[in-house]
């Protein structure tokens, strides 16, 4: 049995509106295996949100699937028609089709195979439901028969509706009493672990975090990060795919990473790697830019930021699409897309020229 959870295959996402078509995620590609935490870093507008949002199968309103695919346990989460194909299939068929994919994704990956906490999740508590209520709205919604106190059977684990989730939520150093408090009686740390904990609550097998820690102090950020591990270590989750702006929060917990620029993976590597060996002008820019100190509170190097902006996704430009930016660039890079090269002496692809020989 494959230890792959997550396939990604040249993904491609496009947002489309009364702004144009946006090509948010182009031909993105990597895989999740079982203990591994992977991090995905960029700027702001890179494609980390969106791209975590296709995974899920269900992207929101304006966001479409284009190309690609994604296999959660070799189950496909989009349906995709070969082009000599598409004139013979109805159009009320294949949204019938769609519609039908779309139902088994809420009814059988969500939760139970994929945990996902979305940016700003704290703000997708209901304020005028009780903790206790909003969860069993949720099991009511995986459990269309499901009544308070209901016996379910999960993994072969039987889940008792009251004990079974003081007891997950304990494990989350959440207290008992929270269950019966509102959102607002709630840190934003303490809020935080809670949508965790209702995430985790069947026990998926991949979790998927979008900036969890941006709106919290350090403090919180490392009992959240501490919370993360320990899901983890006790086998209520078998990975993460951890999206963050923030390399040092990501250098804390992921094994791996993978550098997004305007929608396009450009470097992929150990975390390790990704700080100390990173090969990409862009990845070498967001380490530069991030700020470290002594022990005396001086600056350990000079803060450098990163010149320009990313690209307009309505048109990206031909070649290389950091190379407006870009301090090392060449006239192929202007023209041509780099593909992914494989350095001597190190096994992480980059896309980038420099590289071809």
């Amino acid at each position: 049995m494959s230890d792959e959870i997550l396939k990604v295959e040249n993904l491609e996402g496009y947002y489309k509106g009364s702004f144009g078509i946006v090509q948010a995620v182009d031909k993105v590609s990597f895989s999740v295996k079982k203990g591994e935490i992977i991090g995905v870093a960029g700027e702001s507008g890179c494609g980390k949100s969106t791209l975590a949002e296709l995974i899920t199968g269900v992207p929101k309103t304006l966001l479409h699937h284009g190309k690609g695919q994604v296999l959660v346990n070799n189950f496909p989460l989009y349906i995709e028609i070969p082009q000599n194909e598409t004139s013979k299939i109805n159009k009320k068929t294949l949204k019938y089709k769609i519609k039908k994919q779309k139902e088994k994704i809420r009814k059988d990956i969500l939760s139970k195979e994929i945990g996902y906490v979305p940016q700003a999740s704290q703000n997708s508590l209901n304020p005028v439901l009780k903790i206790k209520k909003i969860i069993h709205d949720v099991m009511k919604q995986r459990y269309p028969n499901y009544k308070n106190g209901m016996q379910i059977n999960i993994g072969g684990e039987l889940i008792l509706s009251n004990a079974h989730i003081m007891n997950h939520f304990a494990k989350l150093g959440l207290e008992k009493s929270i269950l019966t408090k509102y959102p607002h009686e709630l840190s934003g740390g303490m809020k935080q672990r809670t949508v965790v904990g209702i995430s985790t609550l069947y026990k998926p097998k991949l979790l998927i975090l979008d900036e969890p820690t941006s709106a919290l102090d350090v403090t919180t950020q490392k009992l959240l990060i501490d919370t993360f591990l320990e899901l983890l270590n006790q086998k209520i989750i078998d990975a993460i795919l951890f999206i963050s702006h923030d390399i040092p929060t990501l250098a804390q917990i992921c094994t791996k990473c993978i550098i997004m620029y305007a929608g396009k993976i450009i470097e992929k590597g150990s975390m390790e790697d990704i700080i100390f060996e990173h090969l990409h002008p862009y990845t070498e820019e967001l380490i530069q830019s991030i700020a470290s100190f002594n022990p005396d509170g001086s600056a350990e190097t000079k803060l450098k930021g990163i010149k320009g902006r990313p690209p307009n996704l309505r048109n990206p430009p031909n070649g290389c699409r950091f190379y407006p930016r870009c301090e090392k660039k060449m006239e192929i890079c202007k023209e041509e897309e780099p593909p992914y090269f494989y350095p001597i002496g190190n096994d992480n692809p980059v896309a980038c020229w420099l590289y071809k020989e």
